[in-house]
């Protein structure tokens, strides 16, 4: 009767053993499979023909680049700047000389005039992105080293760009945000305005009303 007991529950110990490996067998390959990563889905590639016509519709010149070429000319700038939230205004003038380059897909102007007492050239380029629906502005001038980039959207509505970039202050060496209003007043006039950040505060530090000759 020991014997027989001894055996009883060895055979339950047995079979209590392996049902626990059928679950752990289970409940593991359970797991793999919920940790299975899909294959991602390749992506169908384009015949040579939707290539071209995808390359073709992004170097044409549309309707963006024709509101840019209608600013070809030249432009009396007048110029008004802050250096803080509500402090003084000083003046200066400048002239625009606008032009497209590369086969009418890009805009280029060219400033001269004097700031502080000092002789100022800048240049500005200005660019419609075809694929990304945005434009795109670059400024550099002999007053520094550096180049402002910033991109923005037209809002048909205020006829006016919203440009949002970064500069660096050159006291501190630190990047700060850059926005800039560009405006279509009306055929011959445009209005630009600048917006620095200080001390975490937005404030306009420029204002240029420029009008064609």
């Amino acid at each position: 009767m020991k014997n027989f007991c001894i055996k009883l529950s060895m055979l339950a110990l047995c079979f209590v053993s392996c049902k626990k490996e059928v679950k752990t067998e289970t409940e593991t390959s359970k797991v793999a499979d919920s940790i299975k990563t899909e294959e991602p889905i390749a992506e169908q590639p384009l015949d040579s023909a939707a290539q071209m016509k995808a390359w073709t519709e992004y170097a044409t010149p549309g309707n963006p680049h024709k509101m840019m070429a209608d600013e070809t000319g030249t432009w009396n700038c007048d110029m008004t700047f802050w250096s803080e939230a509500n402090g003084k205004p000083e003046k200066a003038t400048s002239t625009a000389n606008i032009k497209m380059i590369l086969g009418g897909r890009y805009q280029e102007a060219n400033y001269q005039g004097k700031m502080m007492g000092q002789p100022f050239e800048g240049k500005s380029t200005l660019a419609y992105n075809n694929a990304s629906k945005e434009y795109t502005t670059t400024f550099i001038d002999n007053m520094g080293t550096g180049m402002v980039v910033a991109t923005g959207t037209f809002d048909d509505k205020t006829k006016s760009i919203e440009f949002k970039g970064e500069m660096v202050n050159p006291v501190n060496g630190k990047k700060t945000p850059y926005r800039e209003i560009y405006t279509i007043v009306d055929p011959t006039t445009r209005k630009m305005e600048m917006f620095d950040t200080k001390n975490g505060s937005e404030y306009k530090s420029m204002e240029i009303i420029m009008k064609k000759k």
